[in-house]
């Protein structure tokens, strides 16, 4: 979606007023933070490919890192619930991802602002990693976790604020809807060479947590002194963070103390 939205306001007239169409710029911050977490997930990358180079032939991020589910429940290991968002098991995938984020990182960001679009990436990351830890025995890395929580997000920003965006609205969330349906197709095709209840937990958790935290714009003022403000308050935000972390972190719970229920 652009930065700039058409809204229907009452312009005056010699007559009566008429509605007519504006383009206002909607609040955004230039987005840093999708650049640098895209410059650590390739710095990461560029050590996955050299220390098997220099340690016994061994990826060490991803031995330390990778979602592995017995290390998770007999070991305690529960940083690779979050830490396989930041390894990838090749060049195709680690370039899907990153063309993925930087899609859709960039827009949301400038809506989301720093610091909420950093927890939405984490957070989405994370609900990822734990569904699949309950469903799915494989070990798993890649960040499409997260980048699925970003397309669940952008969703539910544009359904949220379907008011502002009229047709162009209607299309965008059509569409976004076609690519998440796509891609769990493909990842139920797959024949579990692709982690599915990774991208179902990363597209709920990143809904959740932009439904409770996400930006709420309204157009305020009066022809032709108006503006698209963001109306959310910042405690939504962490509202959101602890509904994603409360729900999965029980679901984390269970998968670690009973495992044969899932």
């Amino acid at each position: 979606m652009s930065d700039e939205t058409p809204a229907s306001l009452s312009a005056p007239t010699a007559g009566s007023p008429t509605p007519s169409f504006v383009s206002l710029q909607i609040p955004s911050v230039p987005p840093r933070v999708t650049f640098a977490i895209l410059g650590v997930t390739v710095f990461v990358y560029i050590i996955q490919l050299l220390t098997p180079n220099f340690y016994y032939s061994l990826d060490l991020p991803t031995f330390y890192g990778a979602k592995i589910n017995e290390l998770i429940r007999e070991e305690g290991q529960l940083w690779r619930l979050i830490t396989p968002i930041l390894l990838h098991a090749g060049i195709a995938h680690i370039g899907f991802n990153m063309y993925a984020l930087f899609s859709f990182g960039q827009g949301l960001e400038r809506r989301y602002g720093y610091g909420r679009f950093l927890m939405l990436y984490l957070l989405a990351g994370f609900s990822g990693n734990v569904l699949s830890f309950l469903f799915s025995d494989g070990i798993s890395v890649g960040a499409s976790t997260s980048v699925f929580g970003l397309v669940g997000a952008e969703g539910v920003f544009i359904y949220q604020n379907r008011d502002l965006f009229a047709d162009r609205g209607r299309a965008a969330l059509s569409n976004i809807l076609t690519i998440a349906g796509i891609n769990l197709f493909i990842g139920l095709s797959s024949g579990g060479a692709i982690d599915n209840w990774g991208h179902i937990g990363g597209l709920i958790g990143g809904a959740l947590f932009a439904w409770v935290g996400g930006p709420r714009l309204e157009v305020q003022g009066n022809y032709p002194l108006v503006k698209i403000v963001d109306t959310s308050d910042p405690l939504h935000a962490w509202n959101g963070a602890a509904l994603v972390l409360i729900l999965f972190g029980a679901l984390t719970l269970v998968g670690i103390y009973f495992p044969n229920i899932p």
